[in-house]
């Protein structure tokens, strides 16, 4: 059994993703491409913005939105502790301060509350300048980008929407990676959408950032002549094999791999409801379940449960074992375990089962008795 299986999907879109595969070899256009264009303006009206941008990954993808507004030593920019550290590895390479922030248990996505304590204690200390907010949709549902983008208004912060795990996500109608000032998403395999390899976009609506990062994206180059570099960028492009891989797969995601797998987290939740606790979708919201992630009593429980589980070749993961503030890389800052109570109970409590489009009723029963038995 696959946690995420990818062959399933691949089996399904095989003569389409061969076809892309076979048309770039042929071209020998491996270097943005003409699936590269296509793929963008196809991303940019589905999530409902202007300009699509895309880059080598999704942690990339971060840097270079951030890099497109000047970020840098002196600022802080706020972002989730219960994540991967993409989300803040990238603000702390451009040499400004990510300041954690604990999450809402219910939904794993940043705490509003918590966040607005954290830019008045920022503002109270004045050793920083407040400028981004970063929230990340994790597991698939948005955040709450309502009253993020009011806190936001309230300090004058600007918004870059982590859409990572969150493409095909919705608020209210409203698609994921089309909230805030910029935003960003992953195509790693494992991803809602994701490719054969490394790959992320970017997506705004002001021209001139769009500009601006298409020219980070190849070192920095003028538009008109690629050896005259206009500032230090990266060499971040999305490989015109990727974007033909991910052409036919896009259409599957919105055509019915996006239903089949809020089938799937219905069928989970429906069995699992009162056992567990199940993942809690806002009224108005579509999560485009990246994980199906429950949360059992305890650490000694979930652990538990865990080894029956892969006993009986059932596997499962834990997203994420620790909170940022508790990782190596960022100790240097001493926060309190106090100041992060949701993220410690997550921590001890999470756990994804398998999740995919292409899962088998019977499948998924085996994995809802086996785990109903462990219990």
């Amino acid at each position: 059994m696959q946690f995420r299986d990818l062959h399933a999907q691949y089996e399904a879109l095989k003569p389409e993703i061969d076809e892309g595969i076979r048309r770039v070899i042929e071209s020998s256009a491996f270097i943005l491409g003409k699936p590269v264009q296509e793929l963008e303006e196809k991303l940019a009206a589905y999530v409902g913005r202007k300009h699509c941008v895309g880059v080598a990954n999704g942690t990339e993808a971060l840097q270079l939105a951030l890099m497109a507004y000047d970020v840098g030593p002196g600022d802080a920019v706020f972002t989730a502790d219960f994540t991967y550290i993409a989300s803040a590895g990238a603000i702390s390479i451009l040499g400004a301060t990510p300041v954690l922030v604990d999450i809402d248990l219910a939904t794993f996505n940043i705490s509003a509350d918590a966040l607005e304590k954290q830019i008045l204690r920022v503002q109270a200390e004045g050793k920083l300048r407040p400028r981004f907010i970063i929230p990340v949709d994790l597991f698939g549902l948005p955040a709450n980008y309502p009253e993020i983008e009011r806190i936001a208004e309230k300090y004058g912060l600007m918004i870059l929407e982590d859409a990572a795990q969150g493409f095909g996500g919705e608020i209210d109608g409203r698609r994921a990676c089309s909230f805030g000032d910029i935003s960003t998403t992953s195509f790693f395999p494992a991803k809602p959408l994701g490719c054969y390899g490394d790959g992320g976009a970017i997506f705004t609506d002001d021209d001139a950032v769009d500009a601006r990062l298409r020219s980070l994206r190849a070192s920095g180059k003028s538009p008109t002549d690629k050896y005259d570099n206009r500032e230090v960028g990266l060499n971040s492009r999305l490989d015109t094999l990727q974007a033909a891989i991910l052409l036919p797969k896009f259409e599957a995601f919105r055509n019915y791999e996006l239903d089949a797998v809020n089938r799937v987290a219905d069928r989970y939740t429906a069995a699992l409801k009162g056992r567990v606790v199940t993942p809690t979708v806002p009224a108005g919201y579509l999560s485009s379940w990246a994980q199906y992630t429950i949360l059992l009593e305890s650490r000694q429980k979930r652990d538990a449960v865990q080894t029956k589980l892969k006993k009986q070749g059932i596997p499962t993961m834990v997203y994420y074992p620790r909170g940022l503030h508790q990782q190596a890389a960022y100790r240097w800052m001493a926060l309190d375990d106090a100041d992060y109570p949701n993220t410690l109970a997550a921590t001890a409590r999470v756990l994804s089962l398998p999740m995919h489009p292409y899962m088998k009723d019977e499948e998924q029963d085996e994995i809802i008795k086996s785990l109903l038995e462990a219990l």
